[in-house]
């Protein structure tokens, strides 16, 4: 396979992300597969319309109505890199291409790749079709032949690792297009799991989320549907992992063993995401999600009696087909009783393919709009006053890269706590450079103040809070600051890994990035 530009050298690359964590991680094998395959990522901020990139790789989403028109508004912008850079190919991969397929290239003819969800392997082999055929390559399988994890991986962050436990979904809500895109549940055995689990500890992470599309049915496949819970204790006897977290449950199948697991596993954080969508009845019905309300609000009791300090998050839907005033507000009152420390709130967008884009009772967008906006603005309230309470608490933030916009302003490090949540830690005055937590680094304060999207922790500036300040240099941080100084880092010559600095030659692991919201 040929991977050099016509000049010699080494071909460059671009990932361009958008979506769910799975669309992350599978980025992360994407960027494996190429890096694999001898591509050397080029500087993310290169714009290749100027040159100086050779392949543009968009792994799409197909969630939300406007993602066709964000994937074609971004592939008009690159035409132009076709006049520029000779041999220059843009790939085209995730939902949205398992959903259009070939449509993809009649709108945009100038795209060299199209591949589905289920052959991201594909992609090298297709780049280099393209280019011996000068004809787009189009290939979209059906089913999953080669479980993503057993591919290459190039992971963002040396800290902390997504690891999937299982792909696709069983599960038919009306609203979702996910299934018919990613395929029936598959899942993985438990001894491959943690065998990955430790192999990215011993790269240098502290931190694992278990990401699968409804993690908590895990195991139903091979028969033993108190897997997840299994799986949760099993991390916790892993030495040197220190956080473990996981995304995404489903209510109906939230058992209280999970929950027992998480309550006696030290490892396994205060944290959860619970997807509720509507706190109406009538509309779980309509979206068939098999639970209601009362079961809803009862697993997050029996969550807070065993954990009493977890943060809990959610997904909110915003005007589903046939949605009333009356069910409007029983979401609010849910969302009132549950107390969520953050959401994901969206509004309804018809997708084609999906039930509920033919149900009656399509509803305007300005009654959406209003709707959202005042369900934004109790949710914001409510995140406030949770952080409020949260004042004058001792908190563990694990240092993270780009979670503070203003960091160098403030003088301040970001990164999550136990719960997940975002805290802005000050950093004592006067603090030799040598000496600055790390990515990587566990850094203990007190919280001074709440805000509705984050916590201030800046006890390190008073003479009192200063004695509470610590900094715990981790083995996260060395892989990080190797990574940087551009020695070997994670614990397999991973260079580059956390930096945004891909150097060419460095080996390509197994493992995960940073969260990134939708």
């Amino acid at each position: 396979m040929t991977t050099t530009s016509p000049q010699g050298a080494p071909r460059t690359y671009q990932v361009r992300t958008f979506g769910c964590q799975m669309n992350v991680h599978d980025s992360e094998r994407l960027t494996g597969l190429l890096e694999d395959a001898g591509y050397v990522a080029a500087d993310p901020n290169l714009d290749p319309r100027e040159g100086g990139v050779d392949v543009v790789v968009f792994n799409t989403c197909a969630v939300r109505e406007n993602a066709a028109n964000r994937l074609y508004g971004n592939l008009g912008r690159l035409l132009p890199a076709k006049q520029v850079t000779p041999g220059f190919q843009i790939a085209v991969g995730g939902c949205l291409a398992q959903k259009d397929r070939s449509t993809i290239v009649d709108k945009a003819p100038y795209v060299d790749v199209v591949f589905g969800t289920h052959n991201m392997y594909a992609l090298p082999v297709l780049l280099e079709r393209a280019r011996h055929n000068r004809e787009a390559q189009v290939e979209i399988l059906e089913s999953l032949e080669v479980f993503p994890s057993t591919l290459p991986t190039r992971r963002e962050s040396c800290y902390a690792a997504w690891v999937s436990i299982s792909v696709g979904c069983n599960n038919t809500c009306t609203f979702c297009i996910v299934p018919s895109l990613r395929g029936k549940e598959k899942d993985r055995r438990p001894g491959d799991v943690l065998a990955e689990v430790k192999s990215v500890v011993d790269d240098g992470a502290i931190e694992v989320t278990l990401l699968g599309q409804n993690v908590n049915s895990y195991g139903v496949e091979f028969g033993d549907r108190g897997a997840f819970a299994k799986l949760l204790r099993s991390c916790g006897e892993i030495e040197g992992l220190e956080r473990v977290r996981f995304t995404s449950p489903h209510p109906a199948m939230f058992t209280d063993d999970v929950i027992e697991a998480m309550a006696e596993t030290p490892n396994v954080m205060p944290s959860l995401h619970m997807p509720l969508q509507s706190g109406s009845d009538r509309i779980l019905k309509a979206m068939r999600r098999s639970y209601r309300s009362t079961r809803f609000l009862g697993i997050l009791d029996k969550v807070r009696s065993r954990i009493p300090h977890a943060a809990i998050t959610t997904d909110l839907i915003v005007g589903f087909p046939g949605e009333t005033e009356e069910d409007f507000q029983r979401t609010l009152e849910v969302v009132e009783e549950s107390r969520f420390s953050s959401a994901f709130t969206f509004q309804y967008s018809i997708r084609p393919g999906t039930p509920a884009a033919t149900m009656d009772g399509q509803l305007p967008k300005e009654v959406v709009q209003e709707r959202f906006e005042r369900l934004i603005a109790l949710q914001d309230r409510i995140a406030h006053e949770e952080n409020q309470a949260i004042e004058g608490r001792e908190v563990n933030v694990l240092i993270a890269q780009g979670e503070g916009e203003r960091d160098r302003e403030t003088n301040r490090v970001s990164g999550r706590a136990e719960d997940n949540r975002l805290v802005h830690v000050a950093l004592p005055e006067g603090l030799a450079a040598s000496e600055r937590p790390r990515p990587g680094d566990i850094v203990t304060a007190t919280v001074t103040h709440g805000a509705p999207h984050y916590l201030i922790a800046d006890s390190a500036l008073t003479p009192e809070g200063r004695d509470s300040f610590r900094i715990r240099r981790t083995r996260s941080g060395d892989a990080w600051e190797k990574g940087v100084t551009g020695a070997d880092s994670c614990g397999s010559g991973d260079s580059g890994c956390g930096t945004g600095v891909k150097k060419p030659g460095g080996p390509v692991t197994l493992g995960i990035p940073t969260l990134r919201r939708r």
